[in-house]
Protein backbone atom coordinates (compact mmCIF):
# COMPACT_ATOMS: atom_id res chain seq x y z
CA UNK A 1 0.00 0.00 0.00
CA UNK A 2 1.60 3.64 -0.81
CA UNK A 3 2.00 6.19 1.51
CA UNK A 4 -1.17 7.94 0.10
CA UNK A 5 -3.00 5.59 0.29
CA UNK A 6 -2.36 4.67 3.57
CA UNK A 7 -3.09 8.25 4.39
CA UNK A 8 -6.81 8.03 3.52
CA UNK A 9 -7.39 5.04 5.08
CA UNK A 10 -6.08 6.29 8.23
CA UNK A 11 -8.32 9.95 7.81
CA UNK A 12 -11.32 7.97 7.19
CA UNK A 13 -10.89 5.39 9.77
CA UNK A 14 -10.49 9.08 12.46
CA UNK A 15 -13.77 10.16 11.21
CA UNK A 16 -15.78 7.83 13.50
CA UNK A 17 -13.50 7.47 16.81
CA UNK A 18 -13.44 11.19 16.61
CA UNK A 19 -17.46 11.30 16.48
CA UNK A 20 -17.83 8.23 19.29
CA UNK A 21 -15.34 9.98 21.79
CA UNK A 22 -17.50 13.72 20.89
CA UNK A 23 -20.82 12.15 21.46
CA UNK A 24 -20.04 10.48 24.52
CA UNK A 25 -18.23 13.24 26.10
CA UNK A 26 -21.28 15.59 25.26
CA UNK A 27 -23.62 12.60 26.87
CA UNK A 28 -21.40 12.54 30.08
CA UNK A 29 -22.46 15.94 30.76
CA UNK A 30 -25.82 15.04 31.70
CA UNK A 31 -25.39 12.38 34.39
CA UNK A 32 -29.02 10.13 34.47
CA UNK A 33 -30.28 11.75 31.80
CA UNK A 34 -30.63 15.21 33.27
CA UNK A 35 -29.60 18.71 32.93
CA UNK A 36 -28.80 18.96 37.61
CA UNK A 37 -24.92 18.33 37.14
CA UNK A 38 -24.75 21.09 34.45
CA UNK A 39 -26.82 23.39 36.25
CA UNK A 40 -23.91 22.70 39.20
CA UNK A 41 -20.73 21.92 37.86
CA UNK A 42 -18.65 22.48 41.05
CA UNK A 43 -20.66 19.98 43.34
CA UNK A 44 -22.28 17.90 40.97
CA UNK A 45 -20.33 16.94 37.69
CA UNK A 46 -17.09 14.72 37.61
CA UNK A 47 -14.20 16.88 36.68
CA UNK A 48 -12.49 14.59 34.04
CA UNK A 49 -15.98 15.72 32.22
CA UNK A 50 -15.45 18.83 32.59
CA UNK A 51 -12.08 19.16 31.14
CA UNK A 52 -13.95 17.63 27.93
CA UNK A 53 -11.02 14.89 27.29
CA UNK A 54 -13.64 13.06 24.88
CA UNK A 55 -15.13 16.41 23.31
CA UNK A 56 -11.88 18.55 22.65
CA UNK A 57 -8.79 15.80 23.33
CA UNK A 58 -10.68 12.52 20.93
CA UNK A 59 -12.93 14.88 19.22
CA UNK A 60 -12.07 18.12 17.70
CA UNK A 61 -8.15 17.85 18.21
CA UNK A 62 -8.90 14.41 16.20
CA UNK A 63 -11.40 15.17 13.85
CA UNK A 64 -9.42 18.18 12.02
CA UNK A 65 -6.36 15.92 11.36
CA UNK A 66 -8.55 13.71 10.03
CA UNK A 67 -10.21 15.60 7.15
CA UNK A 68 -6.37 16.67 6.05
CA UNK A 69 -4.87 13.11 6.52
CA UNK A 70 -7.19 11.83 4.26
CA UNK A 71 -7.11 14.80 1.60
CA UNK A 72 -3.22 13.40 1.87
CA UNK A 73 -4.71 10.54 -0.24
CA UNK A 74 -6.61 12.49 -2.57
CA UNK A 75 -5.44 13.59 -6.03
CA UNK A 76 -4.79 17.53 -5.59
CA UNK A 77 -2.79 20.23 -3.70
CA UNK A 78 -2.20 17.53 -0.93
CA UNK A 79 -1.09 14.66 -2.28
CA UNK A 80 2.44 15.45 -2.49
CA UNK A 81 5.79 15.31 -0.16
CA UNK A 82 4.47 19.03 1.73
CA UNK A 83 1.19 17.22 2.18
CA UNK A 84 2.79 14.33 3.69
CA UNK A 85 4.64 16.81 5.89
CA UNK A 86 1.79 18.54 7.16
CA UNK A 87 0.08 15.38 8.11
CA UNK A 88 2.93 14.67 10.01
CA UNK A 89 2.43 17.96 12.17
CA UNK A 90 -1.62 17.50 12.00
CA UNK A 91 -1.00 13.73 12.99
CA UNK A 92 1.16 14.97 16.11
CA UNK A 93 -2.02 17.12 16.89
CA UNK A 94 -3.67 14.09 17.15
CA UNK A 95 -1.50 12.09 19.05
CA UNK A 96 -1.75 15.06 21.70
CA UNK A 97 -5.27 14.99 22.13
CA UNK A 98 -5.90 11.59 21.88
CA UNK A 99 -3.58 10.83 24.78
CA UNK A 100 -5.87 13.78 26.34
CA UNK A 101 -8.91 12.29 26.02
CA UNK A 102 -7.00 8.92 26.77
CA UNK A 103 -5.39 10.06 30.46
CA UNK A 104 -8.42 11.48 31.52
CA UNK A 105 -10.73 8.71 30.67
CA UNK A 106 -8.80 6.55 32.12
CA UNK A 107 -8.21 8.98 35.63
CA UNK A 108 -12.39 9.38 35.39
CA UNK A 109 -12.18 5.87 35.58
CA UNK A 110 -10.10 5.03 38.58
CA UNK A 111 -11.53 7.74 40.42
CA UNK A 112 -15.42 6.69 40.16
CA UNK A 113 -18.12 9.64 39.65
CA UNK A 114 -19.19 12.64 41.31
CA UNK A 115 -22.56 11.45 43.22
CA UNK A 116 -24.95 11.73 46.62
CA UNK A 117 -24.08 9.14 48.88
CA UNK A 118 -24.24 8.41 52.53
CA UNK A 119 -20.74 10.31 54.37
CA UNK A 120 -20.67 8.80 57.83
CA UNK A 121 -18.80 11.20 60.43
CA UNK A 122 -16.13 9.65 62.13
CA UNK A 123 -16.80 11.24 65.56
CA UNK A 124 -20.11 11.68 65.77
CA UNK A 125 -20.85 8.84 64.04
CA UNK A 126 -24.02 10.21 62.23
CA UNK A 127 -24.89 9.46 58.34
CA UNK A 128 -25.48 12.51 55.99
CA UNK A 129 -26.26 12.67 52.46
CA UNK A 130 -22.85 14.44 50.75
CA UNK A 131 -21.73 14.97 47.17
CA UNK A 132 -18.50 13.71 46.31
CA UNK A 133 -16.85 10.75 44.70
CA UNK A 134 -16.90 7.86 47.37
CA UNK A 135 -14.56 5.58 45.61
CA UNK A 136 -11.60 8.37 45.46
CA UNK A 137 -8.80 8.27 48.23
CA UNK A 138 -10.34 10.75 50.62
CA UNK A 139 -13.17 8.18 51.84
CA UNK A 140 -11.65 5.20 53.36
CA UNK A 141 -15.18 3.71 53.80
CA UNK A 142 -14.84 3.16 50.17
CA UNK A 143 -12.10 2.80 48.68
CA UNK A 144 -10.55 -0.55 50.09
CA UNK A 145 -11.36 -2.50 47.01
CA UNK A 146 -11.31 -1.20 43.43
CA UNK A 147 -15.50 -0.81 42.76
CA UNK A 148 -14.49 -1.45 38.69
CA UNK A 149 -14.94 -4.84 39.78
CA UNK A 150 -17.37 -4.71 42.80
CA UNK A 151 -20.65 -4.22 41.68
CA UNK A 152 -22.18 -4.46 44.83
CA UNK A 153 -20.38 -0.83 45.74
CA UNK A 154 -22.29 0.56 42.81
CA UNK A 155 -25.21 1.10 45.13
CA UNK A 156 -23.46 3.42 47.66
CA UNK A 157 -24.31 6.37 44.45
CA UNK A 158 -27.93 7.03 45.87
CA UNK A 159 -28.12 10.31 42.78
CA UNK A 160 -27.98 10.56 39.91
CA UNK A 161 -29.42 7.00 39.18
CA UNK A 162 -27.21 4.84 37.70
CA UNK A 163 -24.29 7.14 37.43
CA UNK A 164 -21.51 4.50 38.11
CA UNK A 165 -22.60 2.20 35.02
CA UNK A 166 -23.30 5.62 33.04
CA UNK A 167 -19.59 7.19 33.68
CA UNK A 168 -17.97 3.49 33.51
CA UNK A 169 -19.38 2.77 29.70
CA UNK A 170 -19.41 5.93 28.45
CA UNK A 171 -15.57 6.77 29.79
CA UNK A 172 -15.01 3.21 28.21
CA UNK A 173 -15.68 4.20 24.78
CA UNK A 174 -13.94 7.75 25.23
CA UNK A 175 -10.73 5.34 26.47
CA UNK A 176 -11.57 2.80 23.39
CA UNK A 177 -11.82 5.48 20.83
CA UNK A 178 -9.16 7.84 21.87
CA UNK A 179 -6.80 4.91 22.16
CA UNK A 180 -7.13 3.51 18.56
CA UNK A 181 -6.73 7.09 17.16
CA UNK A 182 -3.59 7.48 19.06
CA UNK A 183 -2.37 4.27 16.98
CA UNK A 184 -3.70 5.31 13.85
CA UNK A 185 -2.56 8.97 14.08
CA UNK A 186 1.06 7.68 15.44
CA UNK A 187 1.23 5.44 12.10
CA UNK A 188 0.29 8.37 10.46
CA UNK A 189 3.48 9.85 12.03
CA UNK A 190 5.44 7.50 10.19
CA UNK A 191 3.19 7.01 7.35
CA UNK A 192 3.67 10.98 6.81
CA UNK A 193 7.81 11.02 7.08
CA UNK A 194 7.99 7.79 4.59
CA UNK A 195 5.85 10.17 2.07
CA UNK A 196 8.37 13.24 2.35
CA UNK A 197 10.97 10.69 1.98
CA UNK A 198 9.96 8.81 -0.90
CA UNK A 199 6.83 10.66 -2.14
CA UNK A 200 3.10 9.45 -2.53
CA UNK A 201 1.77 7.47 -5.60
CA UNK A 202 0.21 10.75 -7.11
CA UNK A 203 3.35 12.18 -7.02
CA UNK A 204 5.16 8.88 -8.80
CA UNK A 205 2.78 8.88 -11.50
CA UNK A 206 2.79 12.37 -12.81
Amino acid sequence: MCTGKCAKFIGIALFPFSVISLICNVILLFPGWKVDAVQNVKEQMTPEVVYLGGLIGGGLLVLVPAIHIQATGREGCCNNRCGMFLSIIFAAIGVAGSLYGFVLSVLGMVKGPTCLFPLRNETTNIVTPTWGRPFDSDFKDFNSENYLFNKTMWQVCELPKDVVEFNIILFSMVLASCGISLVLCVIQMLNGLFGCLCGTCGGKKE
